[in-house]
């Protein structure tokens, strides 16, 4: 996943995507039935990168504080707690017999940053076709809508 966030120009938002996937990856290892086996999708749309992890039980997970409220030594029982700290939304849905999709969205930073013009297309300077920064890292330009918007799989077998 870093790897393609890289290629996005996304590096800023490499440490949250991979907390967030690392949980529900943990979540599937930990909790799935009847195996382990699922599969992680990435999305960058419309300035939203989208993580998905979908795997084969139809139990939705649900963030439920312990009676007594949360144990501060507990090793466990904090993922999509951190999840929801972390995202701009998160949620579950279930796929019927297939079992369901857990997922969790993070913005990328602001489209445009003040002072910084849109980067003419072919070379031209006025009256041609412009293309519009999709969205900045630290300053860094994401490549150009019709890479920043392609969904990625990968099949993982826990």
């Amino acid at each position: 996943m870093s790897a393609q966030l890289r290629y996005w120009n996304l590096d800023c938002l490499i440490e949250k995507a991979a907390l967030g996937v690392t949980e529900l990856l943990t979540n599937v290892h930990q909790h799935a039935k009847p195996d382990k086996v699922c599969t992680v999708e990435i999305e960058f749309l419309l300035g939203r990168l989208t993580v998905s992890v979908h795997d084969h039980d139809p139990r939705l997970p649900a963030v439920a504080p312990p009676p007594g409220g949360p144990d501060p030594l507990a090793t466990s029982g904090r993922g999509l707690a951190l999840i929801e700290a972390v995202s701009e939304s998160w949620g579950a849905r279930p796929q019927g017999d297939a079992g369901k999709v857990v997922w969790f969205t993070l913005p990328a930073p602001s489209a445009t940053p003040v002072g910084i013009p849109a980067v003419p297309a072919y070379g031209t300077v006025g009256g041609g076709p412009f293309r519009e920064p999709v969205a900045f890292c630290d300053g860094a330009e994401v490549v150009d809508a019709a890479r920043a918007h392609t969904a990625v799989r990968s099949a993982v077998a826990g």
